[in-house]
């Protein structure tokens, strides 16, 4: 979509150059609609995209949560999630044995989780009706069962502890273990 966007301002602004510049009837048409809807009083370029010192920056800054995750053979780890991150993210990030076959996308529940505290599964959003889909196909679901992917960080879950089920479900690959992304 933002491509398409960006094309149609490069094309208003080559017409609008062109107008000026032709004297046909067709241009003197655009001229009167260009004038009218855009009047450039000089040249303005616009970027969607940033540095990586602006992302280094913002991600220093970013607030963080305390997250603990419950192994399969019941050993925690404990760690540092920036707020707005996905558990299955984080636990990538952190060497955490949590599957996550389909990558986020919803089309597996490889990424199944349990919230130890109903409270903290209290504190977050309603499961979608595709999420409850996929968790309908997860080993050991539980009543606080939730997909890794669909649990972002945010300031009131932390200090939440998240066990990891026995073992996982993944249809496309039975018995393969892929190593974290």
């Amino acid at each position: 979509m933002l491509s398409r966007i960006s094309q149609l301002g490069a094309r208003l602004l080559r017409e609008n150059r062109a107008a000026g510049s032709l004297a046909s009837s067709t241009t003197s048409y655009y001229r009167g609609q260009l004038s009218r809807r855009f009047v450039p009083t000089k040249n303005i370029l616009f970027s969607t995209a940033t540095t990586s010192s602006d992302r280094d920056d913002s991600s220093q800054s970013k607030e963080k949560i305390s997250v603990t995750f419950v192994n399969k053979d019941g050993t925690e780890q404990t760690i540092s999630v920036p707020v707005g991150m996905s558990m299955l993210e984080a636990a990538h990030e952190n060497d955490i044995e949590l599957e996550g076959a389909c990558e986020g996308s919803l089309a597996c529940s490889t990424c199944h989780v349990i919230v130890m505290d109903v409270n903290y599964y209290n504190k977050l959003e309603d499961p979608t009706d595709e999420e409850n889909d996929m968790l309908d196909l997860a080993f050991g679901l539980t009543e606080t069962s939730r997909l890794g992917c669909q649990v972002i960080a945010k300031p009131e879950l932390d200090g939440m502890r998240l066990a990891l089920p026995a073992a996982t479900r993944n249809f496309a690959v039975d018995g393969f273990v892929p190593k974290p992304h």
